[in-house]
């Protein structure tokens, strides 16, 4: 009986690490897997627990080096989306987040605006990427003078 609560264990901490992918439990199953051997071979509840507790603990205690070596938490990897904030586009269809109306161009894309403060911006008028969602790109207004000192000249006059 006690080696099928081990391999509930096992299978519990399987699905929890198939689930997160964050190698939060893979030690969990290493030591249900020990504990469950120990159970097979007819050891006392008290030492399965021991030796669950002891394995978990020294398969964390070797692999962690490696796991931060391989999956080093400090690298972000941005989404494209995230990668676009802070870019400039141009409106093309006035922008009235009250009315849920804007377009803005964005490399060659056309995409729906909302205006994150929630005021109108005009056509030919030029915006920055504040976030990024799967539909619409929520903009502010970029002021004559921050293109100017960005150095956006070109998208001046094209406005």
């Amino acid at each position: 009986m006690a080696m099928l609560i081990w391999i509930v264990v096992l299978v519990i901490a399987a699905i929890a690490e198939a689930v997160t992918t964050a190698l939060v439990s893979i030690w969990f199953c290493i030591g249900a897997i020990a504990a469950a051997i120990t159970a097979g071979l007819g050891a006392p509840v008290f030492f399965q627990l021991i030796v669950f507790v002891a394995v978990s603990v020294l398969a964390l205690i070797v692999t962690k080096p490696l796991v931060n070596k391989l999956m080093p938490a400090d690298k972000y990897i941005y989404t494209n989306g995230e990668n676009d904030i802070g870019k400039r586009a141009v409106v093309v269809e006035a922008i009235d987040t009250e009315n849920g109306t804007g377009r803005v161009k964005f490399g060659d894309i056309d995409w729906g605006a909302r205006s994150v403060d929630g005021d109108p911006i005009k056509v030919g008028q030029i915006v920055e990427i504040v976030e990024k969602g799967a539909a619409f790109l929520k903009v502010r207004s970029v002021s004559e003078e921050e293109l100017a000192a960005d150095g956006d000249v070109g998208l001046l006059k094209r406005s």
